[in-house]
């Protein structure tokens, strides 16, 4: 509508999401080492220069654009027993509560939000929003310090259930997304998932559940690192270090051992020097199992095979 538009992010925020607003013509402005920080630059600016400041996640009017998708999804989904959302600042869940529950009072509205940033759970705890501060995390777009005051007022009587998620569950959740959805979703999108495939929402297995995959703006370097995170969460990435014969064959017998069982090697180095035995050497080997009982498979074999073999603990076993 060729409405100049200035938008201030944090110092943490995605290298895409930067860049897609660029690519809108926005005016971008990078400073702040978090939301909080970000939104106080904005206002300063705001009275300074005379624009109109519209907050990202607390503005009546973005809760009630938010709420349109509750709308989409009672005209789409019937019979509809929950609703996870991902909660950040609170706008969406606030918007999209408010929908589900007038047009659906029996749906649960289940909220969803990283370990890292909790800011919503403990605005429950304090009764009021609290400032909270935030750890890296794979969902930086839920990555807000303190929820609005709207927001919050809002969504508190419309909420059952507030959920925390740690976070290799959210990069499992990615990658799930991807394997049988072919969908690329940001952390924050695939948090409710999560939330699935951690356990936290057994009581609605097989009852009619609606998911918000909500942003698919994620860095290449970090949706590989979020792959690679799941894939170790889930026991398909293992490390281990074993001692192996120094002598000819010795290192070919470990690897044709992985070989015949099926397993991937990723990266391998060895180490001479910080080992007493001068005929043997300390293999670090880092590979792939198809799952879980693979990697079972693999452990048990060198353990039968190698006197000295160490695996490296894995952040969960699912």
């Amino acid at each position: 509508m060729g409405i100049p538009v200035t938008v201030v992010m944090p110092l943490k925020a995605s290298l895409m999401k930067i860049q897609k607003c660029r690519d809108y013509h926005a005016n971008v402005i990078v400073q702040g080492c978090d939301m909080g920080e970000a939104k106080k630059i904005a206002l300063k600016m705001a009275h300074e220069t005379g624009l109109t400041y519209i907050n990202g996640y607390d503005h009546p009017h973005i809760m009630a654009g938010q709420g349109t998708i509750g709308l989409e999804i009672a005209e789409q989904v019937s019979n509809i027993d929950a609703v996870v959302v991902p909660v950040g600042g609170g706008g969406l869940i606030a918007g999209v509560a408010t929908a589900i529950k007038n047009l659906s009072p029996q749906t649960k509205i289940i909220g969803v939000e990283s370990e890292k940033c909790p800011s919503f759970t403990k605005a429950l705890e304090n009764k009021a929003p609290v400032y909270t501060p935030n750890q890296a995390t794979l969902a930086d777009g839920l990555a807000v310090p303190q929820v609005g005051y709207n927001a919050f007022t809002t969504a508190v009587p419309l909420l059952d259930k507030m959920i925390v998620v740690k976070e290799e569950w959210i990069a499992l959740a990615i990658l799930r997304l991807v394997e049988l959805e072919k969908c690329v979703v940001e952390g924050a999108g695939a948090s409710g998932l999560a939330a699935i495939l951690a356990g936290h929402l057994d009581e609605f297995k097989g009852k009619r559940v609606v998911l918000l995959i909500c942003g698919g703006n994620i860095d290449t370097t970090m949706f590989g690192r979020c792959l690679e995170r799941g894939m170790a969460a889930e026991g398909r990435l293992q490390r281990f270090t074993v001692t192996v014969s120094d002598g000819p064959g010795g290192l070919a017998r470990l690897c044709n051992q992985l070989a015949d069982l099926g397993v991937s090697i990723k990266d391998i180095m060895h180490d001479r020097a910080f080992i007493r035995d001068v005929h043997s050497v300390e293999v670090k080997v880092f590979c792939e199992t198809r799952d879980w009982t693979h990697s079972q498979e693999m452990r048990k074999m060198l353990q039968e095979t190698y006197t000295h073999v160490h695996f490296y603990d894995l952040p969960m076993a699912i």
